[in-house]
């Protein structure tokens, strides 16, 4: 990123960000109803990971600065801050002038006086990554950046006390709504950081006074705040009273699309919707169903069901075109890749693919050569996924659309490699460790319909190199609860972007962020050696060439079996007006409408 653009694009970035005095102008009696296909895990950002729980963070926590809804590439513009910062000290300074009356919503723990957002609120919430006792699996955001931080943070693990009132070099609040961030090294990708939805800002007050309950309050400044909360069922949001509004004026670019949705919502004060019901339906065909009884109002992935709505040229089936229903179809900023737990033990029992001999390594590559990609995408996706070849997808920076894998799908060459290391077949058929002793590999998946085809594939993929397969069933929180404590010995993952930066990709395959983004506990002194070079680094072909580094030494260790990118086929109702898939928003709900005559 260009560092003089940050502050002199900061008037043109305020037109889509237009304020308006006075009360909000969101519709009691319009409620977007959508579903989820797993349960939440929590609203408490520094405690959060998933994907879903985003989308309500998102949409209750105020961030310093967010993106344009149009703009392609994605474009940088203040949120909650004034302006895009001022960039000094040759990119090692952010200055940040936090806008002068935003105000959290009501709580109790405000004891009933009216709580203004400050600058203090977003300096106290970067410090909460670094407290231990919050076990944050997004502490790499800020790991190695911030003069004096990672001190406290290891003070804290040392002392069992994280002191938020300790100085912090890199942290200065020279006023009430200046925040001024000082960075150990230049870092090109950190604006984008603060625009990540977890970077929003929470009131001391609140996390202090729910304690180890903070991921059921969220009390945020946002458009929308929580209103009704049933675990892994039921999400009810309303828009925030006291939200000061923002008006759609955003700038069309040549995507016809663009210019009917800024003829549909140009001068609307945002947001327009009142309610967000979002019901948690972990089946595929329920959550088709009740879009096509009319009971929800978008869907956000039905890939698995698209050969019923859908035709082969990605258009829809002439009876629902007729019915008005739209489509929205691109592919996420996204990869998809199968882990293998690369820690020797897991607890303490031997683990058979983890480890760095040429056995251990033997092993995974003959799993990866075994596992049919194509077969994944023609007949679970239904042709809905492109072969992911490369760490970073397309639409990011760091790309490489000319990358191939290294590792093919090839049982034939697996069975041999496993036969040169000793992994010998057995009377019925399954092969043993080199040792003799059985070997048996654990793959762990959701309960869900979906899911049982992914474990069926997965196990026609081992049985042809004779390896003996085993599933293990659990929640998705649960499931993401045991891999960050690299308890799972293998696992499916997708990655959608954060930030629309090769970096946030690449990072989860680094060492340090083991027990947090690295969900393989992938820890290769070469990787991390590139890596971090890397990390120094603006966009450009010099970074580019450290990264196709970096996924031939991943290839080589092969932690992860490179899956796919998905479509994202997003199903409307004829009345939902306003919609384009963002790269790097998780949700759009604050800037869509209703048809005027629609029902709700």
């Amino acid at each position: 990123m260009n560092r003089r653009s940050l502050g002199s694009a900061a008037v043109s970035a305020l037109i889509a960000l237009t304020l308006h005095a006075g009360s909000h102008a969101a519709d009691p009696a319009k409620t977007l109803r959508v579903t989820f296909q797993v349960a939440e895990t929590g609203f408490d950002p520094t405690r959060t990971s998933d994907y879903y729980s985003g989308q309500v963070i998102e949409a209750i926590f105020d961030r310093l600065l967010t993106y344009d809804y149009l703009a392609r590439p994605a474009k940088l513009v203040p949120s909650a801050a004034e302006s895009l910062p001022q960039v000094t000290d040759n990119g090692k300074t952010y200055t940040f002038k936090v806008r002068k009356g935003i105000y959290f919503t009501p709580d109790p723990a405000f004891k009933g006086k009216r709580r203004e957002l400050t600058a203090e609120d977003y300096a106290y919430s970067i410090k909460r990554f670094f407290d231990p006792r919050n076990r944050s699996p997004y502490t790499f955001l800020y790991e190695g950046k911030i003069v004096g931080l990672d001190e406290l943070g290891a003070q804290a693990r040392k002392t069992g006390r994280f002191d938020y009132d300790a100085k912090v070099a890199g942290l200065e609040v020279p006023d009430r709504y200046t925040l001024r961030i000082h960075l150990r090294e230049p870092d090109y990708g950190f604006p984008h950081i603060i625009a990540f939805d977890l970077s929003g800002a929470v009131a001391r007050e609140v996390i202090e006074a729910y304690g180890e309950d903070t991921s059921a309050h969220p009390v945020g400044t946002g458009p929308y705040r929580l209103k009704q909360y049933t675990r892994s069922s039921k999400i009810i949001l309303e828009a925030n009273p006291d939200y000061r509004g923002m008006v759609w004026d955003f700038q069309p670019g040549d995507d016809p699309l663009d210019r009917e949705i800024a003829a549909q919502m140009k001068g609307k004060k945002l947001p327009v919707i009142g309610n967000v019901e979002i019901s948690i339906m972990e089946e595929t065909q329920s959550r088709w169903l009740a879009f096509e009884k009319g009971e929800t109002d978008m869907e956000y992935q039905l890939w698995d069901l698209s050969p019923t709505f859908m035709a082969e040229d990605g258009r829809l089936r002439p009876q629902f075109a007729k019915r008005g229903i739209k489509l929205g179809r691109s592919v996420d900023p996204e990869i998809t890749y199968a882990y293998f737990n690369m820690l020797d033990k897991i607890g303490d029992q031997p683990n058979p693919v983890g480890g760095y001999s040429r056995e251990k390594i033997a092993l995974r590559r003959a799993i990866a050569m075994a596992y049919k990609v194509d077969d994944q995408i023609r007949i679970i996706r239904k042709g809905q996924s492109i072969k992911a070849e490369y760490p970073i997808p397309p639409g990011i920076a760091g790309h490489d659309p000319n990358y191939r894998s290294s590792i093919p799908y090839d049982p034939k060459t697996a069975n041999a490699l496993l036969d040169r290391f000793g992994y010998r077949k057995g009377t019925d058929g399954y092969r043993t460790l080199p040792d003799g002793k059985p070997l048996l590999i654990r793959y762990s998946s959701t309960p869900s319909e979906v899911a049982r085809q992914f474990d069926e594939l997965m196990k026609r993929s081992l049985d042809s190199i004779g390896i003996r397969l085993e599933i293990h069933k659990d929640r998705f929180p649960d499931l993401i609860k045991l891999e960050r404590r690299c308890r799972l010995m293998m696992r499916g993952a997708a990655w959608i972007a954060d930030t629309p930066d090769g970096d946030n990709f690449m990072q989860l395959l680094y060492g340090p962020n083991t027990f947090q983004s690295n969900n393989a506990c992938y820890k290769s002194p070469a990787f991390d050696k590139l890596y971090e070079q890397s990390r120094a680094m603006p966009d450009g072909p010099e970074r580019n060439r450290l990264y196709r580094q970096m996924t031939r030494q991943m290839e080589a260790d092969t932690p992860w079996i490179m899956i796919d990118s998905r479509y994202r086929n997003v199903l409307m109702q004829p009345y939902v007006i306003g919609f384009k898939k963002h790269p790097v928003l998780h949700q759009e709900w604050m800037y869509i409408d209703f048809e005027p005559k629609a029902k709700r």
